[in-house]
């Protein structure tokens, strides 16, 4: 019996992929869980398993090819299974759940070693059944008609016929012959351009889905941006302090722990800014965890890999996740798992130098901070004039949940805790 295996459909709005890598060829041998095809979407690149034990008789794509979930990947050859077996095969296929060590983003994860696997699908159809296509419509014509086309090089099923019943006479035989004419004419008068004036790039899935939720986000909230300053001395002297320590045990202690924690604190006096407007069905969604997601900046393009209940770690335990997720992220090796149920993000674009910006609300959330490079100018402190360290803070809010007002609050609230750090410990 043979049956193909389709690229499955695993939710969240993923509805195609890219073929990165193949492991298997026509006419190998292979195993249930074994794995077939590493293939990229827009939130991991993860490798997906056989769901069964046979010889692949075809492997349908070429590598860097973009596929749509239900396609066909590989077509399986089941050895000594035929007739009603062969039938209630197929249907075993076809009802198969996938059983995961733990839950994922989305339907479930088939975890083998060290490697995290899309579902072993459940898209195994008879492959007979799967040849079978769908009729061609052909073209209303006279013989005539047929023979102008023929010796036109015309296909004239692309005719639309003028004749009863759209059939095709010969004047649209030269219509539609004149009209493509004309149309390589005129491209053949474009001037073209050097080879080494103009490159091509395809695109990815990751900017692909980067762009669509940019879009949807500035198209879905209303968009509103604060821009604050916080003086941050003490902030620096703490961190100088504990740094080195930390090093000694392998721990980076960057700033942005500090102000994972500060917005954790801020979010939970602050709800409006860890919320959701479900317009749908009349209402506000309030989330009471706090998971903070951190944009990294990587070569293929922007990832939010999600710091969970950031509220509840400590210092330290928030600089070990985000050198872990960091480091995930830049090596692609972030799971489902470190991607799912961001409620804030913050994006630290000062790491690379700029000042103020406006970012762009992750939707459907409330809020995005962004962290500007750190600048020096001076400062009164008391009657005397001494250097000042501040930090650029950028907020956009989602109009439609958050006011002004409690806009103003939560930044005051913020760097209330950046200018004194202990204050965070005390509380």
């Amino acid at each position: 019996m043979r049956y193909i295996f389709k690229f499955p459909d695993i939710g969240e709005g993923l509805d195609e992929g890219t073929i990165a890598e193949w492991y298997v060829v026509k006419g190998q041998q292979v195993s249930s869980g074994d794995a077939l095809v590493k293939m990229e979407t827009d939130k991991v690149v993860t490798d997906i398993p056989s769901p069964k034990t046979g010889v692949i008789a075809a492997v349908y794509g070429k590598i860097g090819e973009t596929i749509k979930v239900g396609d066909p990947l590989v077509e399986i050859e089941m050895e000594g299974i035929a007739g009603a077996a062969a039938v209630a095969e197929v249907q075993k296929v076809l009802v198969e759940e996938v059983v995961e060590e733990g839950a994922g983003v989305v339907g479930t994860l088939e975890v083998a070693g060290n490697n995290a696997y899309m579902p072993a699908s459940e898209e195994g159809v008879d492959a007979d059944a799967a040849h079978v296509s769908k009729p061609v419509k052909k073209a209303l014509a006279t013989p005539v008609a047929r023979a102008m086309a023929k010796e036109m090089g015309v296909d004239i099923n692309l005719v639309t016929g003028s004749g009863p019943a759209g059939r095709v006479m010969t004047a649209d035989i030269k219509k539609y012959f004149e009209s493509s004419k004309r149309m390589e004419d005129q491209a053949k008068q474009i001037p073209q351009l050097a080879e080494d004036r103009i490159s091509y790039k395809p695109l990815s899935q990751l900017r692909k889905t980067i762009a669509k939720n940019m879009i949807n986000s500035k198209h879905s909230a209303a968009h509103m941006t604060m821009h604050e300053e916080v003086e941050i001395s003490e902030l620096i002297r703490v961190r100088e302090k504990y740094k080195t320590i930390l090093a000694a045990e392998g721990i980076k202690l960057s700033f942005l722990p500090f102000i994972l924690k500060a917005v954790a604190l801020s979010l939970k006096k602050f709800p409006s800014l860890n919320s959701e407007i479900d317009m749908e069905n009349n209402r506000m969604v309030y989330k009471n965890y706090f998971n903070i997601g951190i944009a990294v900046d990587t070569e293929d393009g922007l990832l939010v890999p999600v710091i969970y209940d950031a509220d509840k770690l400590s210092i330290k335990q928030l600089a070990e996740k985000v050198t872990e997720i960091a480091d995930k992220a830049r090596d692609r090796k972030l799971s489902m798992n470190d991607m799912k149920d961001g409620t804030f993000t913050i994006t630290n674009y000062g790491s690379i130098g700029g000042i103020f910006a406006t970012p762009v609300i992750n939707y459907p959330q409330a809020g995005i901070l962004g962290i500007g490079r750190l600048i020096e100018k001076p400062i009164f402190r008391g009657e005397e004039v001494v250097k000042g360290r501040f930090f650029p803070l950028s907020l956009s809010v989602d109009h439609r949940i958050v006011d002004g007002g409690e806009v103003t609050r939560f930044v005051n609230t913020l760097t209330a805790y950046l200018n004194d750090p202990v204050s965070m410990i005390i509380e």
